[in-house]
């Protein structure tokens, strides 16, 4: 179950036409871009795909159109979260799960629970999914850190936690969850980053941002990672560091919509309150993107 996992998955952008409807047209050509160049599979409606600003007609459309679009040529995870467990039971329960293989869940953000309140929270999603649970910790983002032990009770506890999206940019934190995880459990990176390093220590993947512009590059580093050449996966990554920087410099998805505006695969719009990024970043990755693609 958890191997549908492994390797990199791509947080999708929500591609969105100037007057702010869905581009359909263009996120189709994304999925195509994505599962031509070799990713394992396909997140959609994560923080990069501004769910927070989607309707539920709108996020229904997304996961109906992802589906026919993909057909099962990868897994597809839909992002299914927020900070109301009722909430989220009841969509889980609503929700056609027939060709979707897992759930990527934002731990509770704004409420700033207590460690047991996350663990009952995801106690109660865990218990609703008929599929597999990918546990998400950004701290960052949420206002509270789900921290190694609750972590770790989650994955020893219920048999369809399959991984955790680790983004609290704590190497040690991760380290102590892969040194006595389950074996059926994964650990992967919501830190771009911070992927090469995460392997090393005995990681699974990704959850990318980047690898929506750049999924063969950011693949084969994670495979090269995995299988353990690391000299050729750091190649990899050092080339692909200042973009990864460049990208999360005024916000994400504010970056990586400007890079696939770049590329010309979706177009440089995002729903408020987030904005595109500066002139001057825009500058800045057009170059690195430009650099990357004739080298």
């Amino acid at each position: 179950m958890s191997d549908l996992f492994k390797g990199t998955g791509v947080a999708i952008v929500t591609p969105f036409h100037k007057h702010g409807t869905i581009d359909f047209s263009s996120f189709g050509n994304l999925i195509e871009h994505l599962i031509t160049n070799k990713v394992e599979y396909i997140v959609v409606m994560g923080t990069t795909g501004e769910s927070a600003t989607l309707s539920g007609d709108e996020k229904n459309a997304l996961i109906h159109f992802a589906i026919d679009t993909i057909n099962k040529r990868v897994p597809l995870v839909v992002g299914i979260g927020g900070n109301n467990t009722q909430a989220i039971a009841d969509t889980i329960k609503a929700t056609p799960f027939d060709d979707i293989d897992g759930i990527l869940s934002v731990a509770p953000y704004y409420n700033k629970p207590q460690q047991r309140g996350i663990y009952l929270h995801y106690k109660n999603i865990a218990s609703a999914s008929p599929v597999p649970v990918i546990l998400y910790n950004v701290p960052g983002r949420t206002s509270v850190n789900m921290t190694a032990e609750t972590c770790l009770k989650l994955a020893h506890d219920f048999s369809n936690i399959a991984a955790v999206k680790e983004a609290s940019g704590n190497l040690v934190q991760c380290m102590e969850i892969i040194r006595n995880k389950p074996k059926h459990f994964l650990v992967v990176s919501g830190d771009d980053i911070l992927t090469l390093p995460l392997l090393v220590l005995g990681g699974d993947g990704v959850i990318s941002v980047t690898a929506n512009a750049f999924p063969a590059e950011f693949s084969e580093m994670v495979r090269l990672g995995l299988k353990g050449e690391f000299a050729k996966a750091r190649n990899i990554h050092h080339r692909l560091t200042p973009i990864m920087e460049a990208l999360f410099a005024d916000g994400n998805p504010a970056g990586i919509k400007a890079a696939l505006d770049v590329m010309g695969l979706v177009p440089n719009t995002l729903r408020l309150p987030v904005v595109k990024v500066s002139r001057e970043v825009y500058n800045r990755i057009q170059s690195l993107v430009g650099e990357l693609i004739t080298k």
